[in-house]
């Protein structure tokens, strides 16, 4: 006599409980990164609002000696940080510009369109993911000295265009979009140009938030380059300035941590006002 098995099946209530523990887990992990960053913050702003002498005296006290805003006016009134806000913000603006007029335009290409060397652009592009930043720090000098770019916005703006990362985003952006829908655009008549413009950027407009985003982060963030191109103090940008306010002889602590303050402030409120066309971005390869 033969006996029929009858086929296992999953126990819903134990995949409940593991769906339970990895959220649990996540949200662990999560609330522990924002921690290892939030206390840093919320250091340099309590020391921001103290004095130097109760800063000396008891550094890990945080209510001794009251709280103030003077290191913030002191700040603001001695150095011309008002001047390197309007640099970063000018610098930041154009590398959006430009980087997302000429990165979407190079995905673009290298997404649809067909030409001989074409692979060797891919792999060009590839090799720049590669290379780090300090690496490119030299010929870049010499090359933007040639050109008598030096101490101009425009040594800062021209490197930050030329951004691989911002390339690739656009290029899995471009080649999610179906082929039906640029051969439709091509016969009813439309040229590449039509085609870029009028049908692939706007359905890519979650890209051209996160490239955005992202490169004015870098660029307001960028310190090593804008240290060794600009050289005037009023040309210089909030990080430059920043570091420049560190005097090893005699501290100012308060000082110091209030122009850090003003200095990180922009980029939590672009962070904050722009975090769902990040996320959108971030996890958005196009048309599915």
């Amino acid at each position: 006599m033969t006996t029929i098995t009858q086929p296992q099946t999953a126990d819903p209530k134990g995949a409940v409980n593991g769906a339970k523990l990895f959220n649990r887990l996540c949200a662990v992990c999560l609330t522990l990164f924002a921690l290892i960053w939030l206390v840093p913050f919320v250091w340099a702003l309590i020391t921001s609002l103290r004095d130097d002498a109760s800063i000396t005296q008891s550094p890990t006290s945080i209510f001794a000696g009251g709280w103030s805003l003077d290191a913030y006016s002191t700040a603001w009134d001695n150095h011309p940080i008002g001047t390197w806000y309007l640099n970063s913000l000018v610098i930041s603006v154009l590398a959006v510009i430009f980087t997302v007029a000429f990165c979407s335009m190079a995905g673009f290409a290298l997404a649809f369109l067909r030409f001989r060397g074409r692979g060797l652009v891919m792999a060009v592009a590839t090799a720049g993911l590669m290379l780090p930043t300090e690496a490119l720090v030299l010929p870049q000098f010499i090359e933007y000295r040639s050109f008598h770019l030096l101490g101009t916005f425009w040594a800062l703006v021209l490197p930050s265009v030329a951004a691989p990362i911002s390339v690739f985003v656009f290029h899995s952006f471009f080649r999610g979009i179906p082929t039906a829908l640029i051969e439709a655009a091509r016969i009813d008549g439309a040229s590449w140009w039509r085609v870029y413009a009028n049908v692939c950027m706007p359905i890519c407009r979650p890209a051209v938030s996160t490239v955005a985003i992202l490169t004015f982060i870098s660029s307001w963030n960028a310190f090593l380059w804008p240290l060794l191109v600009l050289s005037q103090t009023k040309s210089q940008t909030i990080p430059v300035g920043l570091a420049s306010l560190v005097d090893p002889s005699s501290p100012q602590y308060a000082e110091v941590m209030a122009s850090s303050v003003l200095g990180f402030i922009p980029l939590i409120a672009v962070f904050l006002v722009f975090q769902r066309q990040i996320v959108q971005g971030i996890a958005t390869t196009g048309i599915k």
